[in-house]
C-alpha cells in the first residue's frame, strides 16, 4: 500500500489518501473502511443526455465522487472492494444524496475520511504502508564475493543490502591474504543480517549459494556468534536455512522460493506467531483452565485486573456496525498493551482467525489464575 497523503488533527479526525498496489492491501482496506466514513475516488457513471430532436442518448463517463458508506463487499477471489452508499459532494453527473457503488481495485487511488482514527486503524495504515512491517521471510543470496540481503513479504521482495568484496584467489603463498578478505566479507554479511533482519517479525531466514558458499559461511557465522556470545543469532539459530541457487544474483530467489523444502518451511509464516498463541491457549486451557478466558465478559473483567498476558483478537470484531462496541474493543487492546500485555489481532480469512471465531472472536492468556471469573459466572447461574 502506497501512502499519498494525510491530514489527521489532535482529535482524531481527517482523511488518508493511499493506492493498493498488492492483493492483500485489499484486504487491508477493507478492514480500514468501516460504515459511515466516506470514500473518494474515480467511478463510471452512466449518463442519459437528450439531444435536442428530443432523442436520448446514453453514454458512461469517468467521474470523482465522494460516497457516505453504507454497506461494504469483498470479494476475496477477484480482490475487489465494493463500497455502496449516498453521494454526498457537488457533482455534475450524480446528484447529492444519489445512490452509487464505488469499486476500489489496485491501482486506484482513493481518500478515505473518518471522523474518528482509533488505534487499531492507524496500527493497519502502518502495517500495509511499511512493508518490512509484514516481512516474516528473509533471504541472503551469495556467492565468492557478492551477497545480497533481501526481506520477503507475501507479494514481494525488498533488497536491503548488497554486500561486494573482491577476494583473491587461494594461491600458494597468498593462503592468508584470501581468507582475511574472506572473514572480512563475512563480517560484512553478518553485520548487514544483523541491521536489517528483525527476528520478532521475520520467522525464517533462507542463506542460498552456489556450490559450499553458504555451509562455509554459516559455520563461520556460528563460530563467531559462540566466540562474542551474539545471543541475537544463538538464539534464532533454528530459523537460518541453508539451500541451493545457481548464483548469488536476486533473480534466483524464484527458484528458491519453489524449492518445496523451502515451500513447506514459509508456508503460513505471517499466521506462525498466531498459531502459536491460539496453541499456547488451547494447552493453558486444558492444563490451567483459570488461567485461560474467552468471551467480551471475562476477557474485560480478567483486563480490569492487569491480568492478561496475551490477548487474542480477531479482526472481524473491528468491522462490527456497532459503533461503540467496536470503541469497546478497541479500548481493550489500548488497555491490554499499556499494562504491558501482549496483542494478537487474527485475520478471519486464516484457518487460526476461523478457530478464535467459534470462541467468540476473544481470548485472553492470563499472567495469574483468577478462579473468581468462574465463580461469578456460576452464582449468576444460580440467580
Amino acid at each position: 500500500m502506497k501512502l499519498i497523503d494525510k491530514s489527521i488533527d489532535k482529535e482524531g479526525q481527517g482523511y488518508v489518501t493511499l493506492i493498493p498496489e498488492e492483493p492483500e492491501d485489499m484486504w487491508h482496506a477493507y478492514n480500514l473502511i468501516s460504515e459511515g466514513d466516506s470514500v473518494r475516488s474515480t467511478t463510471i457513471r452512466k449518463v442519459q443526455s437528450e439531444s435536442s430532436t428530443g432523442s436520448s442518448t446514453s453514454s458512461r463517463v469517468r467521474t470523482m465522487l465522494t460516497i457516505s458508506v453504507e454497506t461494504i463487499d469483498f470479494d476475496t477471489q477477484a480482490c475487489m472492494l465494493r463500497l455502496k452508499g449516498r453521494n454526498i459532494e457537488e457533482n455534475q453527473y450524480v446528484k447529492m444524496g444519489a445512490y452509487h457503488t464505488l469499486d476500489l481495485e489496485m491501482n486506484r487511488k482513493f481518500r478515505l475520511n473518518k471522523h474518528e482514527w482509533d488505534s487499531v486503524s492507524m496500527e493497519r495504515v502502518e502495517m500495509a504502508c511499511d512493508p518490512t512491517k509484514s516481512a516474516d521471510v528473509a533471504a541472503v543470496i551469495m556467492q565468492d564475493g557478492l551477497a545480497q540481503i533481501c526481506l520477503i513479504t507475501s507479494s514481494m521482495t525488498i533488497v536491503r543490502a548488497k554486500i561486494e568484496a573482491s577476494i583473491p584467489r587461494k594461491r600458494k603463498g597468498f593462503i592468508q591474504q584470501h581468507e582475511k578478505a574472506l572473514a572480512k566479507f563475512y563480517d560484512n554479511i553478518i553485520q548487514g543480517i544483523l541491521r536489517h533482519v528483525d527476528f520478532d517479525v521475520v520467522k525464517c531466514v533462507l542463506i542460498a549459494s552456489p556450490g559450499f558458499v553458504r555451509d562455509q559461511f554459516y559455520e563461520y557465522m556460528f563460530q563467531m556468534a559462540v566466540k562474542t556470545d551474539n545471543k541475537t543469532l544463538l538464539e534464532n539459530k533454528s530459523k537460518f536455512m541453508l539451500i541451493h541457487s545457481s548464483t548469488g544474483f536476486k533473480h534466483s530467489l524464484k527458484e528458491i522460493l519453489q524449492d518445496p523444502a523451502v515451500v513447506s518451511k514459509i508456508s503460513d509464516t505471517k499466521a506462525a506467531g498466531e498459531v502459536k498463541a491460539l496453541e499456547n491457549f488451547y494447552t493453558t486451557l486444558q492444563c490451567e483452565p483459570d488461567k485461560a478466558f474467552y468471551g467480551k465478559k471475562h476477557v474485560e473483567k480478567a483486563n480490569e485486573a492487569q491480568a492478561i498476558e496475551t490477548l487474542l483478537i480477531s479482526d472481524n470484531l473491528f468491522r462490527c456496525k456497532d459503533v461503540s462496541l467496536r470503541k469497546e474493543y478497541v479500548h481493550l487492546v489500548d488497555s491490554v498493551r499499556e499494562f504491558g500485555g501482549d496483542v494478537k489481532i487474527f485475520s478471519s480469512l486464516h484457518i487460526s482467525g476461523e478457530q478464535l471465531e467459534q470462541l467468540t472472536g476473544v481470548a485472553a492468556i492470563l499472567r495469574f489464575p483468577m478462579p473468581e471469573l468462574d465463580e461469578d459466572d456460576e452464582s449468576e447461574n444460580g440467580d
